[in-house]
This record gives structure tokens, sequence and C-alpha cells, in this order.
């Protein structure tokens, strides 16, 4: 039986050992920490093809939304299949959204306020133009899920976990193929290669409400028109041009921090928001009281919940790449490294698994 040893146990390095299980590989997953703890674990839980660009990376976001299922069903664990609304409450951003499903009418549609209204109770109704509805989105809850895959992948492949286990060398984990799945650690096994990789990180503030109301839920995941200007996906429509100026006008300092703000459900029911985004190698470990609060008072235009106080805060941190949608290289024979995914980790991980798998094993 062949092996394989992958480094990282967060979202993507699971989802390579997923995709070598069931061919057959004797797989070994090698993590630093006692429990993945990096940017698997402190995101929205969003799979979100809507924010991919039409053509190969839609393609590899719907096929990771078809694996995601497939290991979500098999695991037994929770996940929420109500799609996406990207809110409109301005000319502008219902040019954007009424564009972008005229463009691409087999990905999202155009609904008006009352259908709004019957899909998601959270949605504020005043002055709403209507949204643009997507039943693509997936949302899990990243800590459960990242916590309890190891166990999955344990009993239904075999596969063997090493936590608290620091790679420094890839002679350490010999097997017929390694692949490095380490996040935004960059410098660990080849740091002659990421110096020359323009990789970087990207800090993200995010903040959770407390459970809601039993019987109560939000439905979809909730999008304001801040979005609009940040997924690639939406660069195909004119009109964006006109948002974002807009936005850079009135809102400076969201473009200032890079604050759109979105709202994700998880398994006991809370409320997931945010975010921001602040890039840079060095990371500022402090986050800015300010910045939460940009987060909420943006989020009170569209969006209510019953129980709207803030129980938890954090900040994550993602390695992204300038133009690419990810990173990968081949530093020598048999090793493939596989980091930069950016924000689009839980939305693209088994889809880039598979692909790369495939190709490798093809070669």
């Amino acid at each position: 039986m062949k092996s394989v040893s992958i480094v990282g146990a967060g979202i993507v390095g699971l989802a390579h050992a997923y995709a070598y299980a069931k061919r057959g590989y004797r797989v070994k997953v090698w993590e630093r920490s006692p429990r993945a703890t990096g940017a698997s674990v402190r995101n929205f839980g969003m799979l979100w093809p809507i924010g991919q660009p039409s053509g190969k990376m839609t393609e590899m976001a719907m096929l990771s939304r078809q694996l995601w299922l497939e290991v979500l069903t098999a695991a037994r664990l929770p996940y929420f299949p109500d799609g996406s609304l990207h809110l409109a409450y301005h000319e502008d951003e219902e040019a954007v959204a009424q564009e972008f499903a005229a463009l691409e009418p087999g990905r999202a549609a155009w609904i008006s306020a009352k259908e709004v209204a019957a899909k998601s109770p959270a949605v504020r109704p005043e002055g709403l133009r209507g949204a643009l509805f997507s039943s693509a989105e997936v949302v899990v809850d990243p800590p459960l899920t990242i916590a309890a895959l190891p166990s999955y992948l344990e009993e239904a492949f075999g596969v063997e976990f090493h936590f608290s286990t620091v790679v420094t060398d890839v002679r350490q984990i010999q097997a017929d193929r390694v692949v490095i799945c380490g996040g935004d650690d960059f410098e660990t096994l080849y740091p002659r290669l990421f110096a020359t990789s323009e990789l970087t990180r990207c800090k993200l503030q995010m903040l959770r409400t407390g459970p809601q109301p039993d019987g109560w839920r939000m439905g979809p995941a909730l999008a304001g028109g801040l979005t609009l200007r940040f997924y690639t996906s939406f660069h195909i429509c004119q009109s964006l041009s006109a948002l974002k100026k807009r936005i850079a006008a009135e809102l400076p300092e969201y473009d200032r921090w890079g604050i759109h703000v979105m709202a994700s459900g998880t398994a006991n029911n809370s409320v997931t928001l945010g975010d921001s985004h602040e890039y840079g190698l060095a990371v500022d470990v402090f986050n800015r009281e300010q910045i939460d609060d940009l987060i909420v008072r943006y989020l009170e235009r569209f969006a209510r919940f019953p129980r709207p106080a803030i129980e938890q805060r954090w900040h994550g941190v993602y390695s992204k790449h300038p133009r690419e949608p990810y990173f990968t290289a081949v530093p020598e024979p048999g090793v493939r490294v596989v980091t930069g995914v950016g924000g689009s980790g839980m939305t693209l991980s088994f889809g880039l698994a598979e692909t790369l798998t495939a190709a490798d094993l093809s070669d």
C-alpha cells in the first residue's frame, strides 16, 4: 500500500487526507498543535461558491461542495444548505445584484423584498429593494466540524493523526508522497520557496452572538451591499464601479480596514458576524475595537436578531497570494505545497484537494 504524509490538520490538510484515503493510500497527518486552531476554525463556516469567478474556480467550488456534503453526511455532522442572500438597500446595490443575475442566470436570481422576508426572519424590511439569492451556499460549524473530522477519517479510512508534532524536515515523515498544508506558516519547511512566493498574511476580526431562541433560525447566510465589492465574482458587473465610488465617499473607514459584513448561523443557533481584512506578513496581535464597532453598526442596517448581544470576539489569520486563487508548488520530487487559498479555504478545500491529488497521481 502506498503512503502519504500530510502536514497540517486544518481543512486543506483534512481534505487531502480524504482525497488520498479514499484512493487506498495509507495516510498520516501531522499537526504541530494539540488540535487545529488556525484559520480553519476562525471563519464563518461558509461554503461560498457565489464568491468565485465563473469558470474553473466556480467548478472547483461546486466540486468541493459536492464532496463536503458527502463527508458531512457520512460523518453525521450538522450543516445548513440554505443558500445566501446579498441584500440591496441602495439603487447601486440593486443594479449590481440584478446585473449579476442577468449575466449568471444559472448561479443566482434577483428576488423581491417580499420573497426575502419569506426566506429569513433576520432581514430588516425597512428600505429593502430585494436581494440576489443563490441556493448553492452551505454553512457548517467550523470548530465542531474541524474537531470531528479527524475521528471520522480515522474510523472510516484508518487515517493516522499525530497531533502536537512539529515537522521541521520532510525526512521526519518519510512516505511515497508528502503534502504540506501549513496555512500561514510559510517558513518552517521551505523558507526559500516562500520568500519568493509573494504570499502574505491577512488578519480578520470576527464576532459571534449567543444562541438565539429555540425555534428561530436565520435561514440563508446574509451579506450586505459592501460584500458586492469584495468577491471577484462580481467584478464582471459594469455597475460595480458606481457602488465602489459611493462606498469610498460615504464609508471610507470600511475601505480602510477592508470591511464587508456578513452573517451565518452555527450548530447551537448563534450567529457569526464579520469581517475585516488587514494585510501584511507581520500580524498585529491586538484587535481594534473600532473595527468591531464598524461591523456591528453596518450589520444593523440589514439584519436584526432576537438576541443581538455579542458573546465572543476573535481574529483569524490566513495566507493569500496577490493574484492567484491558491498557491501550490513542488519543491522536490514527491512533495507538494498547498496554501494561499485566502478567505476561500472552506469553499475550495475539498475541490482543490481532489483536483491536485488526481493530477499528481496521473503523472
